[in-house]
Parts: C-alpha cells; sequence; structure tokens
C-alpha cells in the first residue's frame, strides 16, 4: 500500500488538525496485514479483523465500521452439553 497516497488522503480528510510522519506507515502496516490473504476486503473483513486482534480492536474501539456488521457471540448457556464417552 503506497504510503505517500496515504498521507495525502488523511491530510485532506477531515481526521484530524495534524498527521504525524508514522501515521501513514502505521496504516500501510496494518492495511497490508489485513489484505495478506484477501483480495478484495468488504467492511465485514475488516469488522472481523479488526475486532478479533486484540491491539487494533483497543486502537479502533471508539470506531463504528459501516456494513461491518457484529461479531457472531454465543452464550455459554445456549451451547449443547457435552457428553462424556464411555470406553
Amino acid at each position: 500500500f503506497p504510503v505517500g497516497r496515504i498521507h495525502r488522503l488523511l491530510r485532506k480528510g477531515n481526521y484530524a488538525e495534524r498527521v504525524g510522519t508514522g501515521a501513514p506507515v502505521y496504516l500501510a502496516a496494518v492495511m497490508e496485514y489485513l489484505a495478506a490473504e484477501k483480495n478484495r476486503i468488504i467492511p465485514r473483513n475488516l469488522q472481523l479483523a479488526i475486532r478479533n486482534d486484540e491491539e487494533l480492536n483497543k486502537l479502533l474501539s471508539g470506531g463504528t465500521i459501516a456494513q461491518g456488521g457484529v461479531l457472531p457471540n454465543i452464550q455459554a448457556v445456549l451451547l449443547p452439553k457435552k457428553t462424556e464417552k464411555k470406553a
């Protein structure tokens, strides 16, 4: 991912008054990490990747990803009971 283009887009967008020199490098690395196995990234892929990664989730916890959906979460009491096999 092109760091220069990401830096320009961060400056041009209304994300912050100032953009540090390390921000686009870090963002490019994150995008490369997320795109390692996928050719086309949809918002659902971003949502699942970010929420399942501890550090990215902490960094982006206050943000909302449009069309990202929700994480699947099944309460433990609703899961079927495991039975022991007698040998």
